[in-house]
């Protein structure tokens, strides 16, 4: 069987200061029109994917883009093609959006759409747009149940644009299982209130059982799944190069954990992965976001993102300013 021929496409998902990004209706004449999607184009000869990227938001919209960088890489079969979408997230453009092609435009908050149907491949695109770029892992082992407790308390407290935490890995796995139980219990009864999500380690049976948001596995746990388990809401996986990756495609992660980036005290004499190896990583195309760890604050988020990345995962710094 002859493999598919793949029209090549860059995206743009245009992002404003407060999180919501832009939509586009495709016009009258083009396939699946009326449809919302991310504004983009196929690349032409000797394109980078970026360079077709400003070329067609300029033509399409008319604005000159000013910062943008890669994030995911989505394949997709319809019935008239297959496409190869990668998606830059751009933070920066001059000018104002103009309907060039007779489209319409929506700004969209994430997980609030108002406007509908949504073009089939930017499914999964809208999934990862209400990921933070901060993911917090827990440290209780670190600083000690109750003070680690009085962190979470009040980083829960705070508003998100101040600190506040709405998503949480329950990494502890010095705790034997009943204990990580009872914590887990009181930690999923703290957070419910302010709406922050909870994603428990390593246990997929005690997530489903205590209702958790989802789960977070180590690569050798997904690398033994079939498949993307059942009943859970959110799936991330822990990575440390390409074939741990590629493990956490197969099941449907939706997001990556990948390092660790540079040197910790937790990985004494481990080589770190770099800026440089973490790109050669990330930008290999991912259709989930992938997140930098090891040794990340926030001055790190900027840099996570240009090299491919959707930002940094935390232990200790996500506790140190609470």
């Amino acid at each position: 069987m002859t493999a598919p021929r793949i029209t090549h496409v860059a995206a743009g998902i245009l992002l404003r200061p407060d999180g919501t990004f832009l939509l586009g209706s495709r016009p009258a004449g083009k396939p699946y029109a009326g449809y919302w999607e991310f504004p983009g184009g196929k690349l032409e000869a000797g394109e980078t994917g970026l360079d077709a990227l400003k070329r067609e938001l300029h033509e399409e919209m008319g604005i000159t883009v000013t910062a943008a960088t890669p994030w995911l890489v989505q394949t997709f079969t319809y019935p008239h093609a297959t496409v190869r979408l990668q998606f830059f997230r751009v933070t920066g453009w001059d000018g104002e959006p103009q309907p060039h092609e007779g489209q319409s435009f929506a700004w969209q908050t994430p997980g609030a759409l108002n406007v509908s149907p949504i073009l089939p491949a930017n499914g999964p695109i809208l999934r990862g747009l209400a990921l933070p770029p901060v993911l917090a892992l827990s440290n209780a082992a670190g600083l000690g149940i109750d003070a680690w407790l009085a962190r979470l308390d009040q980083r829960l407290a705070r508003p998100p644009g101040q600190g506040g935490l709405r998503w949480l890995v329950l990494r502890e796995p010095q705790l034997a299982a009943d204990d990580y139980r009872a914590l887990a219990t009181g930690v999923l009864d703290r957070c419910r209130p302010h709406g922050c999500r909870v994603l428990l380690h390593g246990d997929l049976a005690l997530a489903q059982q205590l209702g958790a948001d989802g789960v977070h596995l180590p690569a050798r746990t997904a690398a033994a799944l079939l498949r993307r388990p059942r009943g859970i809401d959110w799936l991330g996986v822990s990575t440390h190069d390409a074939a741990e990756l590629a493990v956490a495609q197969r099941v449907g992660a939706d997001y990556a954990l990948l390092g660790h980036v540079a040197e910790t005290a937790s990985h004494p004499g481990q080589p770190a992965l770099g800026w440089d190896g973490f790109a050669a990583l990330t930008m290999a195309g991912w259709p989930f976001p992938v997140y930098a760890i090891g040794g990340m604050g926030d001055d790190d988020i900027a840099t996570a993102q240009a090299h491919g990345g959707h930002g940094v995962a935390q232990l200790s710094a996500a506790w140190s300013r609470a």
